[in-house]
C-alpha cells in the first residue's frame, strides 16, 4: 500500500472524529470543516515523517489544537457568536442543553476552550493536554479550573434566566460540573 493509499485510509476515519473536536473549539460547523480539511492538509505533508502510525491520531489532534490556537491568535479582531439576537423583542423558550453548553463553551478564551475540550471531551490526561499544547502541567491545571469557573457562572446564570427547578433541601450541584471518568 502506497503512502496515500495509507493517508486516505487514515483520514477517511480520523476525519468524523477530527471535525467533532473541531467543533467543540470553534462552535461553528462551517469553520469546524475547514479546520479539519487544514489540519488533514498539513498532516499529509508530514505523513512521511511520522514514523509510528499508531501515533498519528495524537499527532492530528494536536496538529488540529494548534491550527486553531494559531488562528485564534491571528484573528483578534472578529464576530462574537451569542445566542441571543438583538432585533427580537420576545422572549425565546429554554434552548436544549446542548446549545446552552456549546454557548457556554464560545465564551471561554481560545486556549482555556482547547483545554476543556481536551480534557474533558477527549479524555486526555493533564500531562497529555500539556504535552500537546506546549505548557507545563500547572499551567494546564489552572487554565482548566479558569474555564471550569466561567463555565459554571455562565450555565448557573442561563439555569436561573430559564427558570429550572431548584432542588428542595439539598446543596445544588455545579451548574457546570463536568464528570471526568
Amino acid at each position: 500500500m502506497s503512502s496515500e493509499e495509507e493517508f486516505a485510509n487514515f483520514a477517511a476515519a480520523a476525519s468524523p472524529r477530527l471535525r467533532r473536536m473541531a467543533f467543540l473549539l470553534c462552535g461553528d460547523w462551517h469553520a469546524a470543516d475547514d479546520l479539519a480539511q487544514t489540519t488533514l492538509a498539513k498532516l499529509f505533508v508530514s505523513w512521511r515523517k511520522i514514523k509510528r502510525q499508531d501515533a498519528a491520531h495524537a499527532y492530528a489532534a494536536r496538529t488540529l489544537v494548534n491550527t486553531y490556537l494559531a488562528d485564534k491568535r491571528l484573528k483578534r479582531n472578529e464576530e462574537i457568536l451569542t445566542s441571543k439576537l438583538p432585533e427580537r423583542s420576545i422572549q425565546l423558550p429554554a434552548p436544549e442543553t446542548r446549545i446552552v453548553v456549546l454557548g457556554a463553551l464560545a465564551t471561554l478564551p481560545p486556549k482555556g476552550r482547547a483545554v476543556i475540550v481536551l480534557r474533558y471531551w477527549a479524555d486526555l490526561s493533564v500531562d497529555q493536554v500539556a504535552d500537546m499544547l506546549g505548557c507545563s502541567p500547572g499551567n494546564v491545571k489552572s487554565q482548566s479550573a479558569r474555564a471550569l469557573g466561567k463555565l459554571r457562572a455562565v450555565l448557573g446564570d442561563i439555569r436561573t434566566e430559564s427558570g429550572s427547578p431548584e432542588t428542595h433541601g439539598k446543596e445544588q450541584r455545579g451548574a457546570g460540573e463536568i464528570r471526568h471518568g
